[in-house]
């Protein structure tokens, strides 16, 4: 990957590997916008950027999300969702939207950020739906379970047993939407070039890692 052009690099990883944080903390030492799965929720609820919304504003606006993302996310060091804690998911979709118009609206909006200029993208498929990108890192974040569980039930206030019930659900649920729009699954490793484990590494250690390994 050349960081001397446009770029992007994606990061999947588990529920309570740290990864979120290793996106965003990447993200600020490469001066770059990052992007996770708040801000494509923020996006389609406050815009209703549905897959009839989106198709309306490509229509009306050549360039369609510009003036939406520079608004939720300027670059750098954006605050992703003013007055969200971190950790929260957000479900406020209408009903009538199926799993199917959400991928098909963020794999737009995915694609809309990735072309606005050089961007770290945590989640949401990446690796998958920005395949085409020429310039482009994809990297996998994982952990034990040992550690999963003690980050999450810390982050969210769970005991071990709750937390552990809810990284096995969020798990299936993110394994079953991979396999069911990319045809693929998401622990297979030949997915990213670059894959780490966090059960010795810090986020900055992390981070580190892979501003050495593109050379930075």
């Amino acid at each position: 990957m050349n960081t001397s052009e446009q770029f992007v690099i994606t990061i999947s990883r588990e529920l309570g590997s740290g990864g979120r944080t290793v996106g965003r903390k990447l993200a600020e030492a490469l001066n770059v916008r990052y992007s996770d799965k708040e801000l494509i929720h923020e996006l389609m609820k406050r815009f209703n950027l549905t897959v009839s919304g989106i198709e309306k504003l490509k229509g009306e606006k050549k360039s369609w999300i510009s003036d939406f993302i520079q608004m939720v996310a300027p670059v750098p060091k954006m605050s992703l969702l003013t007055g969200q804690k971190n950790g929260k998911y957000m479900t406020e979709f209408r009903a009538d939207v199926t799993s199917a118009d959400i991928f098909e609206a963020e794999s737009d909006i995915l694609k809309a950020i990735a072309g606005e200029g050089s961007c770290v993208i945590a989640g949401r498929s990446g690796f998958f739906v920005l395949r085409d990108c020429s310039n482009k890192l994809d990297v996998f974040i994982t952990a034990s379970k040992e550690h999963r569980v003690e980050r999450v039930a810390r982050k969210q206030g769970l005991t071990p047993e709750q937390a552990a019930i809810l990284i096995d659900k969020i798990d299936r649920d993110r394994e079953n939407y991979i396999r069911k729009f990319a045809g693929m699954s998401r622990y297979d490793l030949r997915n990213y070039q670059l894959v780490l484990n966090m059960d010795n590494l810090t986020e900055d250690q992390a981070v580190d890692l892979i501003l050495k390994y593109i050379g930075k």
